[in-house]
């Protein structure tokens, strides 16, 4: 860990916390749209952990995961620093969208060009004045709309930082992850900066459960990476190799038979599709055993819509 850590023109040293606001652009009222960083740095020697959230605007469980310990002064390093970002998707944020206002998926722009569509100078502005500082992150995520996520955390599971990071967080489920093209993750880890993705709930609804198993997971890593004295106790994650989604058949009404985080068997009826006009149930089942991670709570589907999400050991 640098002995001091430079940021926006602002030099922050050991022991200081301090809030720094990015300007990154204007609406076009020409309103400046600042970007919040958090810099909260131990008195000791360390590794300069990145919390992030909200790449995704509607997805604000773990933005309110990183609020919570912020209001709560509750990360207090003895050693290492936290770099953390509530919201890095301001627009989609303001907007109540994934998205940014030019369409673009944030996290398919990086590494991102200064002078390209507003995705790709954002994912440009991290990559050259976050990812540069720090050695490993958390990056926070949730199901989509009417898609809840069961906690649990995303990364190559061949790798083996990041399967340590992983099972030190200690949630439910680890999945294994491939990387996706231009996404912070892929990008991140071609500089040797390992990050790990936490999921958990659905799009613009806070889930306390995802919530508190974000905040203790975090603490966990940091117990772990010894920046941290206090003890927090997890239970060990089910490794899960992979995983498919179960998908309607036909289009119609459907009624959810199951819970998230529950053990599937092969076989079993996950739920019903109906026709509104009373001629139809047909039972969707499960074609493979495994834990249902995902489950869709839309009610009314399309042939070929998601509905249970199962990871496989």
């Amino acid at each position: 860990m640098p002995e001091i850590i430079r940021l926006n023109n602002q030099s922050i040293i050991r022991g200081e916390n301090r809030l720094i606001n990015f300007h990154i652009a204007r609406l076009p009222t020409h309103t400046y749209i600042d970007l919040p960083v958090h810099v909260i740095r131990g008195k000791e020697d360390g590794p300069v952990l990145l919390l992030m959230a909200g790449l995704h605007g509607d997805e604000i469980n773990g933005i309110e995961t990183i609020r919570r310990m912020i209001f709560d002064e509750a990360i207090k390093l003895k050693r290492g620093t936290v770099i953390a970002i509530p919201i890095v998707n301001v627009y989609g944020f303001l907007q109540t969208s994934r998205d940014l206002p030019d369409g673009k998926d944030l996290n398919r722009c990086f590494p991102g060009n200064q002078n390209g569509s507003l995705a790709s100078r954002v994912a440009w502005f991290v990559m050259h004045e976050i990812i540069p500082q720090i050695d490993l992150g958390i990056d926070y995520h949730t199901g989509a709309v009417n898609r809840t996520n069961f906690p649990q955390v995303r990364c190559k599971t061949d790798n083996a930082t990041n399967l340590e990071l992983a099972h030190a967080f200690s949630a439910p489920f680890i999945l294994n992850a491939e990387f996706r093209d231009k996404s912070i993750r892929k990008e991140a880890a071609k500089k040797g900066k390992p990050i790990i993705v936490y999921e958990g709930g659905e799009a613009q609804r806070l889930d306390e459960t995802a919530i508190i198993e974000g905040i203790q997971g975090t603490y966990r890593v940091m117990q772990h990476l010894n920046m941290i004295d206090d003890t927090i106790k997890g239970h060990p994650s089910k490794l899960l190799k992979q995983s498919t989604w179960i998908r309607a058949k036909t289009g119609g009404i459907y009624r959810n038979f199951t819970e998230a985080g529950s053990f599937v068997q092969k076989n079993q009826v996950l739920g019903v599709v109906t026709d509104p006009y009373g001629q139809d149930e047909i039972p969707v089942h499960s074609r493979v055993e495994g834990f249902a991670i995902g489950v869709n709570f839309q009610s009314v589907l399309n042939a070929g819509d998601p509905v249970v999400h199962i990871g496989m050991e």
